[in-house]
């Protein structure tokens, strides 16, 4: 019986020949990564192990980028903690204002996870690096204390989904608004602690930043991780992004999945047949097609986090707004998801026809996904956003609403102030 991508890496990390599904396994980690929200607890658990330093300085990351900069005293708080146990325990890798970004889009630019790497992190969406052909998975700050001490987690082995890609997408179709109909088609549980592992011919017409969006909302389906196969695109993602650390060699590792690996479902998803989707209140899974949205007036439009601050996504949204306004009575905000990239906005002129649009340019920060900061909404406003949750109350008062959605629409909908389809603009 064969194994999956997931389970041949896990296989090796654990230093098994083989694994299946359900087995509990301690795997060695490559990655072992926190935030300014999940560290801080992390550190006081570690601290209680009487451990002093951390199992590899070169192989603890850690990025304060929810409420950075400092939203408030506690933030700042909250990142002194993170920032004085790297500098104690001479963490390589801490990143904060002026050379930081979001965590998810930080990482991969800087090459600290390739293909066959076996990556925890204490925040949910660090299932990004799949994209990559990684293991990587979101654990709790305990975890991540166990893992910043020794290196090492346990994992129970998931079971998988097989999603074969085929087709290609249309013009304003992008990687969100495939993992959107994913999510809308199997709901928010159908992928419960299993990994989904994407592969097919369509895969070719997917670009690395789709990828990573779609890698990223796999646990919006419940799943424990998302993986894509290794192709050309992904091995000159990585060459292009080689990691410059004197410290912290790279290897990269390609798992492919035997013949004979068992997957619990197989899902065809023809891309040709995708429209542009929009996620409405209160669930991923509440998906309708652009065709399908009606007249939905909004209050603010959000273009940016872990899911889709890449370049790409700036690039989408700079050739929809170029030229046009942001209606009156909507704001707009737009945030990169590293320095890198808002480097990238300046250079390429993106940066102006934002500010000329009417929207503000942002600092990378996570602030408004969460409702940390820089976007909070008011009872009764909408919001339509590219980030990946629309719970009650995520981006604010209990009473707003949240409608998830591509750069793309995101964009269309500024300038119509409404939900709008950016073919008819």
């Amino acid at each position: 019986m064969g194994m999956t991508m997931t389970q041949k890496i896990l296989a090796a990390h654990a230093g098994l020949k083989r694994v299946k599904a359900g087995q509990f396994i301690e795997a060695a980690l490559d990655i072992v990564l926190a935030n300014d929200i999940t560290g801080p607890p992390a550190i006081k658990e570690f601290e209680k192990m009487g451990t002093k330093c951390v199992f590899d300085a070169n192989k603890v990351v850690l990025v304060p980028d929810h409420f950075t900069p400092n939203k408030d005293i506690k933030a700042a708080e909250q990142c002194k903690i993170l920032r004085s146990f790297a500098a104690d325990r001479e963490i390589a890798h801490y990143f904060e204002v002026g050379e930081m970004g979001i965590e998810h889009a930080l990482l991969p630019e800087k090459g600290l996870v390739v293909a066959g790497d076996a990556v925890i992190g204490a925040d949910s969406h660090t299932c990004t690096y799949g994209a990559l052909g990684a293991f990587a998975t979101g654990i709790g700050s305990t975890d991540m204390a166990a893992g910043m001490a020794t290196g090492k987690a346990w994992f129970k082995v998931p079971a998988a989904i097989r999603f074969k890609l085929v087709g290609r997408p249309g013009k304003w179709v992008s990687g969100k608004d495939v993992i959107l109909h994913i999510i809308g088609m199997i709901g928010v549980d159908g992928a419960l602690y299993k990994s989904m592992e994407f592969m097919g011919p369509g895969l070719k017409h997917l670009s690395m930043d789709d990828r990573l969006s779609m890698a990223n909302m796999a646990i919006e389906a419940g799943a424990k991780n998302g993986i894509f196969a290794v192709d050309e695109q992904t091995r000159a993602y990585m060459k292009a992004h080689r990691c410059k650390s004197k410290t912290l060699k790279k290897r990269i590792r390609v798992y492919e999945p035997d013949a004979d690996a068992v997957y619990e479902r197989s899902i065809r998803i023809d891309l040709s047949e995708i429209r542009p989707t929009v996620a409405f209140p209160h669930l991923p899974e509440n998906t309708r097609t652009i065709d399908e949205v009606g007249d939905v007036r909004i209050d603010q439009v959000v273009i940016g986090s872990c899911t889709n601050g890449r370049y790409e996504d700036m690039k989408t949204a700079a050739k929809i707004l170029k030229g046009r306004k942001v209606a009156k009575g909507v704001r707009c905000l737009i945030f990169p998801g590293t320095q890198r990239i808002y480097l990238d906005c300046i250079r390429d002129g993106f940066a102006e026809i934002f500010v000329k649009a009417g929207a503000v340019l942002s600092t990378p920060t996570c602030g408004p996904c969460l409702g940390g900061h820089s976007g909070i909404l008011a009872a009764g406003e909408r919001a339509i956003s590219t980030t990946n949750r629309n719970f009650v109350g995520r981006m604010g008062h209990v009473d707003s609403e949240v409608y998830l959605a591509s750069p793309a629409v995101a964009a269309a909908s500024a300038v119509k102030g409404i939900i709008a389809n950016p073919e008819e603009l």
